[in-house]
C-alpha cells in the first residue's frame, strides 16, 4: 500500500492501482510550495515517490501511525515528516536531461480530483534540444523541402496553425492565410505541440513516455515515434515525389550530406552517423522542452489566490459539477481516450474521417486554448462559445454516420447549462492558458533553406 499526502488533500493508493480518497471536499490551496508528491525516473516514466510498505494493507505504515482509518490528522503529521524538503523540481525526464520535473499540487472538489501541471525546469541549450530545434523549423525533412515540421506548429499559434484543416507541402502562405497547392488540405486539425511532453498524464501526476497516445486517433505511442510519421505523411511533408518507403533513406542522406548536421549529431549524441532513431529522439527532444505549465490555474493551485478570478472559480465549480472532467481530467485537462461525440463532419472531405474506425476521436487538451482555435479534429468549430453550446445538454449526433445511440453514454448525460454557468465554464477554460511559452525561432537552418518552408 502506498499512502501520500496531497496538498489538502489524503489519497491511498494500493497495490492494484485503486485510489481511496481519505479526506472531505478540499478548500483550494493556501501555500507557494505544496509538495508531497515527487517526481523521478523509472525507465522512461516519470512517476511519483510515494512512501510506501511492503504492500501489506494493515499494519504500521509510518512510525507511530498504525492504520488510516481513524488516524488521518497524525497520518498526516507523520508523513509530512517524513517527505523531504525539495526545491520543488526533481528528476529528469526519461533520457532527456534537459528536462527536470517536480512536484504537482492537487484539490478534489466534488469527488473530482483536480491537478496541476509539473513543475519543471529546461535547458534549452542541451545539444539535442538545439539540434532538435533546427530540425523542427528545417523544410530538408519534406519531400518537396518547402514543408517543415513549423509549417503547421507555429508559436504565434500556440505551436497550431489557427487554421480548421492544415495546409502542408505544396501549400504557400503561414498560418490561416496559408494557400492549398495541388495536395490540398490535410484532412484533420493540427494539434499542439505545447505540453506534448505530458501526453497520457494522469490525475496523480503519473505518465509513460513510451506509451503516451499521440494523434486524434491515438495509433501512434510516444513522442519519439510521432516525430517521424509527419515526415512520411503525403499530405502533410512526403509529398509525390518519394514513396512512404523512401522518404526515410532520403532525408537521411540529405542530412548526412550537410557537415553541421553531422556536427551537431556528434554533439548530441556522440556519433555523426545519423539515424532514424536519433533524427526522431532530436525532434522529440526538443518537443518535450515546449512546456506551458504555468497558466493562472496552475498559479492558483500553487498557492496564488489571485491568480484566478471569481468567475473562473465559479467556472471551475461547475466544470466539477457537470461532469466535464469525466473525459477532461489530470493536469492536461484529458483522459487521452477515444469517445464517440458525433461531431459533424468537417467541410470539404472527400469521405468520412472515421477517426479511431468507429468515429471516435482522442479527448483533446483544455490547455492553451487561447491561442489554438480553431477546435475539434476537423477545425468544426472557430469559438468557444459554440464548443460549449455543442456539449451543453446534447440530444443527437450531429454527424450523420454516427447514430444517436452509439454517442459516449458520459456524454450523453451532460446536463442543461443555464448562461452564467456556460460563461462561467468559459472563463474557467481561459484559466487553462499560459502565455509564458518557448518562442525561439532559428534565423537560419544548416540547409540553407527557407526557416519554416514555403511561409
Amino acid at each position: 500500500m502506498f499512502i501520500t499526502q496531497l496538498p489538502m488533500m489524503l489519497i491511498r493508493c494500493f497495490p492494484d492501482r485503486r485510489v481511496e480518497l481519505l479526506s472531505d471536499k478540499c478548500k483550494p490551496p493556501r501555500s507557494n510550495r505544496l509538495s508531497g508528491l515527487r517526481a523521478a525516473p523509472v525507465g522512461m516514466m516519470a512517476l511519483l515517490i510515494i512512501s510506501c510498505s511492503d504492500g501489506n494493507d494493515q499494519g504500521e505504515v509510518f512510525p507511530g501511525v498504525e492504520n488510516a482509518g481513524d488516524n488521518t490528522p497524525d497520518m498526516a503529521t507523520a508523513m509530512a515528516e517524513q517527505i523531504p524538503e525539495s526545491d520543488g523540481i526533481d528528476a529528469m525526464v526519461g533520457t532527456n536531461p534537459a528536462i527536470s520535473i517536480g512536484d504537482v499540487q492537487t484539490i478534489e472538489i466534488d469527488n473530482v480530483v483536480f491537478t496541476s501541471l509539473p513543475e519543471a525546469r529546461v535547458d534549452t541549450t542541451s545539444p539535442t534540444v538545439e539540434l532538435g530545434r533546427l530540425l523542427f523549423w528545417d523544410p530538408i525533412l519534406s519531400g518537396d523541402q518547402d514543408t517543415a515540421c513549423a509549417t503547421c506548429h507555429l508559436p504565434e499559434f500556440g505551436y497550431a496553425d489557427g487554421r480548421r484543416r492544415s495546409v502542408g507541402t505544396s501549400g504557400v502562405g503561414t498560418g490561416p492565410d496559408r494557400i492549398p497547392g495541388q495536395l490540398g488540405e490535410v484532412s484533420r486539425n493540427a494539434q499542439s505541440v505545447l505540453n506534448t511532453l505530458w501526453n497520457g498524464i494522469n490525475e496523480l501526476g503519473m505518465f509513460d513516455q513510451e506509451t503516451a497516445p499521440m494523434f486524434w486517433d491515438r495509433r501512434t505511442e510516444s513522442l519519439v515515434a510521432q516525430a517521424l510519421e509527419p515526415i512520411r505523411s503525403r499530405e502533410e511533408m512526403r509529398g509525390d515525389n518519394f514513396s512512404e518507403a523512401e522518404i526515410d533513406a532520403v532525408v537521411l542522406e540529405r542530412l548526412s550530406g550537410i557537415a553541421d548536421y553531422q556536427v551537431r549529431f556528434a554533439e548530441a549524441f556522440g556519433s555523426s552517423t545519423i539515424t532514424l532513431d536519433t533524427l526522431a529522439r532530436a525532434l522529440s527532444d526538443f518537443q518535450s522542452t515546449l512546456i506551458a505549465n504555468n497558466a493562472p490555474f496552475d498559479r492558483w493551485m500553487r498557492g496564488d489566490s489571485t491568480a484566478m478570478t471569481a468567475q473562473q472559480l465559479q467556472g471551475l465549480e461547475v466544470f466539477a459539477e457537470t461532469g466535464c472532467a469525466d473525459c477532461h481530467s489530470g493536469p492536461m485537462f484529458s483522459d487521452f481516450e477515444t469517445h464517440v461525440l458525433g461531431v459533424p463532419e468537417a467541410a470539404n472531405l472527400n469521405t468520412p474521417d472515421t477517426g479511431d474506425g468507429n468515429f471516435g476521436f482522442r479527448t483533446p487538451t483544455l490547455r492553451q486554448l487561447a491561442f489554438t482555435a480553431p477546435y475539434f479534429h476537423g477545425g468544426q468549430d472557430t469559438d468557444l462559445d459554440d464548443v460549449i453550446d455543442f456539449y451543453d445538454n446534447p440530444g443527437r449526433s450531429e454527424n450523420p454516420n454516427v447514430p444517436t445511440n452509439q454517442l459516449d453514454p458520459d456524454f450523453r448525460a451532460l446536463p442543461n447549462l443555464n448562461g452564467n454557468e456556460q460563461n462561467a465554464i468559459e472563463a474557467f477554460l481561459q484559466s487553462l492558458s499560459d502565455d509564458g511559452f518557448d518562442r525561439t525561432r532559428p534565423e537560419s537552418v544548416p540547409s540553407g533553406l527557407p526557416v519554416g518552408g514555403s511561409l
